[in-house]
């Protein structure tokens, strides 16, 4: 099917440049192009193409460890070449997998490297961060490793990214998926926000999706959407398995999702043709890790061992609530290199400071039984300060039940508990009048 843009007319020449101006662009996260029939096609941007900058550049990581190039000069002007010159480019990148081009790739090329120039910045700058990881698990899969710019689109290279349907961190995994493959997930812990963690299981799925389709675009496709409409597609488009003969059939992020990794791999290579300026990176200081068997708050470790909480929580991304379920299982905490002597010794230290504050939770309660409860026809209640206390007859369940003491008669026992002689003997089967001490009688 051949494609043509009603949106936007590209100029051929490379003398010609456009001038960003955020305000001035097209807000809108579709595209909407019509085929040689007329019919209208609308390709939906990943939603990581539509985050807010301040909020990337809010992150820990990026405070700390990232600023603007003061010997670079990023100018917001954004070079027009021809087509030759993209598919050129395209076809010179060291990659196994496809670079094709088209009019559709060509328009994500163009969001990159105008409106979202200054989020590649960031990308590039961060990217020092996370990419030797994703290298390290693709290379463990015999992986591609093109394929380490998917978070790019991903998650815009945001380990806490959430997208609004669940689906969460770098790789954002969805839970059922990101639990097929070995990320833990519960109340305190969520593993798909672990950089390495996420990285391996992302790795594995990638490796799975290839054995299934054997095509590098169905697989980052069926990564996006599922296998199961990607299968779907296939059917619908009577049996084609290329994806840009599928692609009408698929839903509209993921008819974009191809063409935004192309786009992405193209600009985290060609960025300074289009004057887009890495941020400049500080790596961090390394790091280690610690296995506890206790519970410990990231508040604990920070203040006894003297490390800024933003940092180990920057770190330790998996943990939803600051809580390290050590108690569970043995569980991970990452810390600057530097700091792990001194966790070692203050161990102790830690897991006692302000316990009972940041991990309050009773194993062992009492219940308050000091107040009489009396019985009436099929409900109960007690007497309180407030009155009565009406409960429902199911608390009656289980009953309860007196010690006779020496001396004591039936009289004395039904009124120290509410209720008659008649029900006493009935509950428990008594015949006469006479009661031994030490025998158990139920009063209710």
């Amino acid at each position: 099917m051949k494609i043509i843009f009603c949106l936007f007319a590209f100029l051929p020449l490379n003398t010609m440049a456009q001038s960003v101006n955020e305000d001035d662009e097209d807000d809108e996260d579709e595209i909407v192009v019509t085929d040689d029939k007329g019919n209208e096609e609308v390709i939906e941007f990943p939603e990581a193409m539509t985050y807010d900058l301040d909020s990337l550049l809010n992150l820990y990581m990026a405070r700390t460890y990232l600023d603007e190039g003061g010997d670079c000069n990023m100018r917001d002007v954004n070079p027009v070449y021809s087509k030759e010159d993209y598919i050129d480019r395209l076809s010179r990148m060291p990659t196994i997998m496809e670079m094709a081009y088209n009019d559709v790739v060509q328009k994500f090329i163009d969001r990159y490297s105008g409106r979202l120039r200054h989020s590649i910045s960031y990308m590039l700058g961060a990217s020092n961060f996370y990419m030797p990881i994703f290298e390290e698990a693709l290379e463990a899969y015999q992986l591609p490793l093109e394929l380490k710019y998917l978070p790019i689109i991903e998650s815009a290279l945001n380990p806490l990214a959430v997208s609004r349907v669940g689906a969460t961190g770098l790789w954002q995994f969805m839970l059922p998926t990101g639990k097929q493959y070995g990320l833990q997930v519960n109340s305190l812990v969520d593993e798909r926000r672990d950089p390495v963690k996420a990285s391996y299981a992302a790795a594995h799925y990638l490796s799975d999706l290839y054995k299934i389709f054997g095509d590098w675009n169905l697989v980052i496709a069926a990564y996006n959407c599922g296998p199961e409409n990607i299968n779907k597609a296939i059917h619908r488009a009577n049996g084609e398995k290329d994806y840009w003969q599928i692609y009408p059939y698929l839903p509209k992020e993921t008819r974009g999702y191809v063409p935004a990794f192309i786009a992405a791999n193209y600009i985290m290579t060609y960025y300074s043709q289009h004057n887009i300026c890495p941020m400049t990176t500080r790596l961090p200081a390394k790091t280690d890790t610690v296995m506890v068997s206790k519970n410990v708050h990231l508040e604990q470790v920070a203040e006894v061992v003297g490390i800024n909480i933003d940092l180990l929580r920057s770190l330790n991304p998996m943990y939803r609530r600051d809580i390290v379920p050590g108690a569970t299982a043995p569980s991970p905490i990452r810390l600057p290199q530097t700091e792990m002597a001194r966790f070692i010794d203050l161990e102790d230290s830690v897991y006692n400071h302000k316990s009972d504050e940041l991990l309050a939770r009773r194993t062992e309660v009492e219940v308050r039984d000091d107040v009489p409860t009396y019985y009436h026809k099929s409900k109960r209640y007690s007497r309180g300060k407030r009155g009565r206390a009406w409960r429902s007859s199911r608390a009656r369940r289980g009953g309860s039940s007196v010690t006779v003491r020496r001396g004591q008669t039936l009289s004395e026992i039904a009124k120290r508990n509410g209720t008659t002689v008649a029900k006493l003997k009935r509950l428990n089967g008594i015949r006469g009048s006479n009661i031994r001490a030490g025998k158990k009688l139920r009063v209710r």
